[in-house]
């Protein structure tokens, strides 16, 4: 069984509800890990195992910072999870990012994750009070790299960089609240 959060939101866009990460949104999670679809957002290992502790991580981001990325989906089909976006800042990050993710070749291009950003973003900068937001994007990830230029990001080469297995990241600067309002 899984006891909702009382503390976490959940927001609506136009087609999307974005909302707290379930038990019932693993199984899509793992698939998505196994698949190469997540080659940019974990290692090598695409074991159950690593699912569920990369899942884990994500709902504790909740309990541990009071934030974190919520699953987005079609209002009409709340249930059925699309990706997974919002603010996300692991402890040895050097800054606070809006991550995103989309979890079948199904929700491509239909700019659900743009939709999704943007909301994950404005809970960013007007819940939280964030003054500003990064993403970091594998430079091979060229789809996470048009998005964020769609989303308004530039890139931003003096910002430090979060350890990631090794590899150099691309790090994405939102544009700040004030200039989105």
């Amino acid at each position: 069984m899984s006891l909702p959060l009382p503390h976490i939101p959940t927001l609506e866009t136009e087609r999307l509800v974005l909302r707290a990460p379930q038990m019932d949104d693993l199984p899509a999670w793992a698939a998505f890990v196994a698949s190469d679809r997540s080659r940019f957002v974990r290692g090598d290992d695409t074991s159950e195992r690593t699912a569920w502790r990369g899942f884990a991580h994500v709902a504790g981001m909740w309990m541990l910072r009071g934030y974190g990325s919520f699953v987005y989906a079609l209002k009409e089909t709340p249930d059925q999870p699309l990706g997974m976006t919002g603010p996300w800042h692991p402890v040895d990050w050097p800054e606070r990012e809006i991550g995103w993710t989309v979890w079948t070749a199904d929700a491509e291009g239909k700019g659900y994750a743009r939709e999704a950003a943007t909301e994950a973003r404005r809970f960013a900068y007007t819940d939280l009070h964030w003054p500003t937001a990064v993403s970091y994007i594998d430079p091979a990830n060229t789809r996470s790299i048009a998005l964020a230029e769609r989303l308004g990001c530039v890139l931003d080469p003096d910002a430090q960089q979060p350890e990631f297995d090794g590899e150099a990241l691309l790090v994405y600067r939102h544009p700040s609240p004030e200039t989105l309002s």
